[in-house]
């Protein structure tokens, strides 16, 4: 079964209108992030205070997302998924208010956690409902199914990379900043709850009287897999920052979020050609290839200097991203017990969070200069966090290929 075909069968299995809103419920958060920086930064004038509050954002989100993921798990994603999106969707509209009155930085960055504490991690309960899914549906090859189903997500996650900060940076341009959050919140009330409300999400209720899940969650391999997402949510962080700092530098803020989201375009393309790849190649061989990747092609940010640089490296930035996330969320998935599936991915997710609000506050402060380090500040000290946490991606991912070579490792479809 080829690539394409297996991606046909998916949308035929939980049909058009699922894939839609499971995609469209994700992109708020990405909104939110961008969104966040761009509207404090545009109405306190200072980087650190906005990337203090997008990484407040963030790691409240991170928090947060095992402990729902946790919940789900125990008591079906219906329930929860439909507070967070309408507990979300109010702390978005909050958190403009509350800026646009005149908060003091402590009080907005505080809104801007319970907003972020809200909000539900859709991309990684997307990824639990397909084991239920398919062991339910009449599909053959359901391992290789399940192999397409998770790359197909990753590229989602990507794509929502796009969406996001690409109409966060229109809004800003043609309207203000605050009108991105907006929307983010009414796209998140909408389309959060159907995800919440749609059939699939009655096949992660546990069954009656079905035995919980024992035994440690936490192992090496799955906080190795963790700190592998937490370095990879710093270059989404420090390149988000890296990339207001110079598109406001030149005079084009705005452009900030379609920037950034160029990053998600070479990303999706590369996380949908990952169902291609032969199962020969194990998935901590594919963490290592694409962390090399990522070291690679982020060193170049170091050197640009216009917007028009920045927008190449980036791009071609974005063709390791996915296959690398993939690999992550694939291997933990396949780590866990089924029951605890959903506190595994959201454990990831909420560490890619951690991993945003690091490299933000990072960079943002080493943009704004620090005497010694960076006393000019400006984007390069910004992005040279991008760059160190590529080269700890590496080491992470070579980590685990380590951990994982004298005993059966994850393989796809296994």
């Amino acid at each position: 079964m080829s690539a394409l075909q297996s991606y046909r069968l998916l949308v035929r299995t939980v049909g058009p209108l699922y894939v839609v809103v499971a995609f469209l419920g994700r992109v708020p958060l990405a909104m939110s992030q961008m969104g966040t920086l761009l509207l404090v930064s545009d109405a306190t004038g200072s980087y650190a205070i906005a990337g203090g509050a997008a990484g407040a954002l963030a790691v409240a989100n991170a928090l947060g997302a095992p402990v729902f993921g946790g919940l789900a798990d125990r008591i079906g994603q219906r329930p929860v998924v439909l507070g967070q999106s309408v507990a979300g969707g109010a702390g978005l509209v909050l958190l403009v208010a509350v800026t646009h009155g005149g908060g003091s930085a402590p009080v907005v960055i505080a809104v801007s956690a319970l907003a972020g504490l809200a909000i539900p991690q859709i991309g990684p309960l997307a990824r639990v409902r397909w084991g239920p899914v398919l062991t339910r549906s009449a599909a053959p090859d359901r391992r290789r199914l399940l192999d397409a189903a998770f790359s197909y997500e990753g590229a989602a996650d990507e794509l929502s990379f796009v969406l996001g900060p690409a109409t966060v940076g229109l809004l800003a341009v043609l309207v203000d900043p605050s009108e991105a959050l907006l929307l983010a919140g009414a796209v998140l009330a909408l389309f959060g709850s159907a995800f919440a409300l749609h059939p699939t999400a009655a096949l992660t209720r546990p069954e009656p009287g079905a035995a919980r899940a024992t035994g440690r969650l936490l192992t090496g391999v799955l906080v190795t897999l963790a700190v592998a997402q937490l370095l990879i949510g710093m270059l989404f962080g420090a390149t988000q920052t890296g990339s207001t700092v110079l598109a406001t530098a030149e005079g084009q803020a705005g452009l900030a979020g379609v920037i950034h989201a160029t990053l998600g375009i070479g990303s999706a393309i590369a996380g949908l050609a990952v169902a291609a790849l032969p199962e020969r190649i194990g998935y901590p061989r594919r963490l290592v290839v694409a962390a090399t990747g990522l070291v690679v092609l982020s060193t170049p940010l170091l050197f640009v200097q216009t917007v028009g640089q920045l927008v190449a490296v980036i791009a071609l930035l974005g063709f390791a991203v996915a296959p690398y996330m993939i690999s992550t969320f694939t291997m933990a998935g396949q780590l866990v017990d089924p029951a605890r599936v959903g506190t595994a991915m959201t454990l990831l997710a909420g560490a890619t969070g951690v991993g945003y609000a690091l490299g933000s506050s990072l960079a943002g402060r080493l943009a704004d200069g620090v005497p010694g380090i960076a006393p000019d500040g400006g984007h390069i000290p910004a992005f040279a966090v991008t760059v160190t946490a590529t080269v700890l991606a590496l080491a992470t991912a070579l980590a685990l290929q380590y951990r994982t070579r004298t005993r059966p490792h994850p393989r796809p479809g296994t």
